[in-house]
């Protein structure tokens, strides 16, 4: 199912003057471009956070059309254009198969007369050259056909570090772990003369066994025009950014970014510890050394760091911060009976040991323990037990027959089955919720709340996709939302309130073990599923089941129009679930 991107019918706003540094290259790293403050496809505001000092700028040149290429289009009769990504200031980013290798690579394409096209070539082949695995690798760089491509690696499984601090601050080893490869990375690429120029969160990715890759080593700036008279303290400043932004969920400049809230106008640069409680103060003093600060913390005069091996070796000298340890339950005590029989209770002989030291002494077996006495004991209990019985049903059959023989006789009360009257469902509060996203592309991680907070106005939003209603598996299988009940519930009904009506939306709920994306949807036990054209889908099932998480994953969206955030195709939206049980 090819997902329509916001941004593929963006086109950029140049006025051919040059902007102020900060605002100088305000496009997020998969191209988004912003105007006046707020992202194209209605997002957010953000910013690029480009360091005011006047040394990275963008160069201002008249844009060249973009090629007007479409979804199927193949590049050297191997690389078949999927979906475009990005379209702005005359160049276009797509998702493109290698039908050679059968995998799936990232494009990006110029007009060959564009004023960057040259530079972007060369960009390109000199990032190809470093062949550093820690960078997303360019696999080709080729003009031909009055066109200039590049092609990368694209990794389905990795997920930006946008999608991360959306979901909170990082633990201080993952922090530690994010500057210290970031910044040995670029110390790598520099020693090579390479400069990266657009280190924003979009551009860092994790992988699924703890990597962090970067993407877009001086292609993306030289995509943009973005240069700088001091490449190292740029990338350095960045990094800085970063680290800020992974301790303090915050971005630390003023405008807000990538889904980061700025700092309060007007006081300049803050020390992590005094936006966030317990921040890590090695961390902490880290991240104030790269920014733009003079090397001034609060509790140290340190050196800046100005060029990213000085913030490497920075790293290296830093106590080395330990993994949370894990979380294991005890298992139950144990728990000694005192009927010991047999071998039961007395140690297992050892080769070559002269003695066994018993645990306990058992005495002797009472007469009855023989099996002749078992036998009698048995027997003489099962005759009891058919006693009692008989004796109660006599008595209950002249009980029966007293009452019906009295003048007080009631009406005879209908017969019923022996199954307990069904409990009435109650509500189940929602204490927490995050996306699930498990191919690593998230839809709207800043608006999962808006589906609990009783605000009908507020909702979470899937993207515009080309075909449906039914999502295609071999592309995206569905998209959804885990919610955590805080506690294992049965969970037996859900009410989810939608956006977009029309033919059709398709919902399932399914029990999952936590909020992470990493567990697939077919380990999932279903509870119920249902298909509605209606702005409301509820779901129940007559068998309720005890979990802590729920997962509502939608696997067919209707039709709808252009909105403020994404052009028209197959789109929905939740603005209200609930959960009853």
């Amino acid at each position: 199912m090819a997902e329509r991107s916001t941004a593929a019918v963006d086109v950029a706003d140049n006025s051919g003057e040059e902007p102020p540094v900060a605002e100088a290259a305000k496009v997020t790293a998969d191209g988004v471009q912003h105007h006046n403050g707020r992202p194209s496809d209605g997002l957010m505001p953000a910013s690029d956070g480009e360091p005011e000092n006047g040394k990275a700028s963008t160069k201002s040149t008249a844009p060249t059309a973009a090629p007007e290429l479409h979804s199927g289009h193949k590049l050297a009769r191997r690389y078949r254009l999927e979906e475009c990504v990005t379209r702005l200031d005359g160049f276009s980013s797509w998702r493109a198969m290698d039908e050679k290798l059968r995998r799936a690579v990232g494009v990006h394409l110029l007009p060959a007369d564009h004023p960057r096209g040259r530079s972007v070539l060369a960009a390109a082949r000199s990032s190809a050259l470093l062949g550093d695995p820690r960078f997303v690798q360019v696999l080709d760089a080729v003009e031909e056909n009055d066109l200039v491509y590049v092609v990368h690696e694209w990794l389905p499984d990795a997920t930006e570090l946008t999608a991360l601090l959306a979901a909170g601050p990082l633990e201080p080893h993952e922090a530690y772990q994010l500057v210290s490869q970031i910044s040995q990375a670029m110390t790598a690429a520099h020693r090579e003369g390479l400069a990266h120029l657009r280190l924003t969160p979009s551009a860092i990715l994790r992988t699924s066994t703890g990597q962090y890759r970067i993407r877009g080593l001086a292609v993306n700036a030289a995509l943009r025009g973005i240069t700088s008279e001091t490449p190292q303290r740029a990338d350095t400043e960045a990094i800085g950014a970063l680290l800020y932004a992974s301790l303090t969920q915050r971005w630390p400049y003023e405008n807000d970014a990538y889904g980061l809230t700025g700092l309060p106008k007007g006081v300049g640069l803050i020390a992590p510890d005094q936006v966030r409680a317990g921040v890590h103060r090695g961390l902490g003093e880290l991240a104030m050394r790269a920014l733009a600060n003079d090397g001034a913390t609060a509790s140290r005069q340190e050196p800046a760091c100005t060029t990213p091996e000085e913030l490497a070796k920075a790293v290296a000298a830093m106590p080395r911060i330990k993994p949370p340890e894990p979380v294991f339950t005890a298992p139950p005590e144990y728990q000694h009976t005192t009927y010991q029989q047999g071998s039961y209770g007395r140690p297992a002989a050892h080769n070559g040991a002269t003695t066994v030291t018993p645990l306990a002494a058992v005495p002797p077996p009472p007469p009855l323990q023989s099996r002749t006495g078992r036998v009698l004991k048995w027997g003489v209990a099962a005759l009891l037990i058919a006693a009692l019985g008989l004796g109660s049903w006599q008595l209950a059959d002249t009980l029966l027959r007293s009452n019906q023989g009295s003048g007080n006789q009631q009406a005879p009360q209908p017969k019923g089955d022996d199954t307990p009257a069904k409990k009435t469902p109650g509500p189940l509060a929602i204490k927490a919720a995050r996306e699930y996203y498990p191919d690593g592309t998230p839809q709207d991680p800043t608006g999962v709340a808006s589906t609990y907070d009783g605000d009908a106005s507020s909702y979470w939003r899937t993207k515009s996709f080309h075909d449906g209603p039914e999502m295609k598996a071999d592309y995206k299988a569905g998209v959804g939302i885990v919610y955590d009940l805080g506690s294992e519930q049965e969970v037996s009904a859900a009410s989810i309130a939608l956006r977009f009506a029309g033919k059709h939306t398709t919902a399932t709920l399914y029990a999952a073990d936590s909020t992470s994306s990493s567990t697939p949807v077919g380990s999932m036990k279903k509870i119920a599923t249902g298909t509605t054209s209606e702005n409301g889908l509820s779901l129940t099932t007559d068998k309720p089941v005890k979990t802590r998480y729920v997962l509502v994953w939608i696997t067919a969206m209707p039709w709808s129009g252009t909105d403020q955030y994404s052009s028209e195709g197959y789109k929905q939206a939740i603005t209200d679930v609930k959960f009853s049980g």
